[in-house]
């Protein structure tokens, strides 16, 4: 009994406390390296390194998105980056409809959650070629612990959170609702953890999945990704 009770106050800390410490972290962490990061010593006006082109906003988001240069010289890469992305703004879309209904994502009819665990699917592929491309020359020596850390944390969170699309057992106790229910009380900040989301079907692998997504929210800003902020505006230096 006394067993059972600590495990339900673990998962209760996991997807209520931590959820709110992890995103706090994120937000100031984010906020304070940013900070620091503008109040750095200036570049010049320019960096550019591209021909010029009219309009540069326009090509340097060309530039961000699209990934040219990696086009180029590693086209193997260049598809997975582009999977990867392509993905990854899937899986955003899918979240924002867990917490309620939005006409704009309906334009094609679709169930929630969106594609049904192919997201995660081509997502888990996509990280496992850029974790594996890490243990071979060149790219290993190029590469420093939290490289590893960050993608393996990615697929960790992409792998249980598809787990509740693939797995066959009791995927029919824990409905779209129960997650706008849990979701939409955390963001009203009146937590409620319905009874399908703790106690039955996916309910570890939903606890997982928030668990790892914690750790990843508060180790992201102390890690160097958080460049990836400034990857459109360096675009634009370069494009003049």
């Amino acid at each position: 009994m006394a067993q059972e009770a600590a495990l339900q106050n673990l998962i209760y800390f996991i997807l209520v406390p931590m959820v709110y410490i992890a995103f706090a972290v994120f937000f100031i962490g984010t906020v304070i390296r940013l900070i620091k990061i503008f109040r750095q010593p200036r570049h010049p006006s320019t960096l550019q390194i591209f021909p010029e082109k009219k309009p540069t906003w326009l090509w340097a988001i060309h530039d961000t998105f699209l990934f040219p240069s990696v086009r180029r010289h590693k086209p193997v890469l260049w598809v997975f980056l582009m999977f990867f992305h392509g993905a990854l703004l899937l899986l955003i879309i899918g979240h924002l409809e867990l917490l309620g209904e939005f006409k704009i994502f309906q334009v094609i009819p679709h169930d929630v959650f969106l594609g049904q665990g192919y997201v995660g699917l081509i997502l888990s592929l996509a990280l496992l070629y850029f974790l594996f491309r890490r243990f071979a020359s060149p790219v290993r020596e190029l590469s420093v612990p939290e490289d590893y850390y960050l993608l393996i944390l990615l697929f960790l969170i992409v792998l249980f959170g598809s787990e509740m699309d693939w797995a066959w057992y009791g995927y029919e106790e824990m409905t779209v609702d129960d997650y706008q229910t849990y979701l939409l009380s955390l963001l009203y900040l009146k937590p409620e953890l319905p009874e399908a989301v703790t106690d039955y079907g996916h309910s570890f692998m939903l606890v997982l999945h928030v668990f790892f997504a914690n750790l990843f929210l508060l180790f992201f800003p102390f890690s160097q990704s958080m460049h990836s902020f400034l990857s459109l505006p360096m675009n634009k230096l370069r494009r003049g």
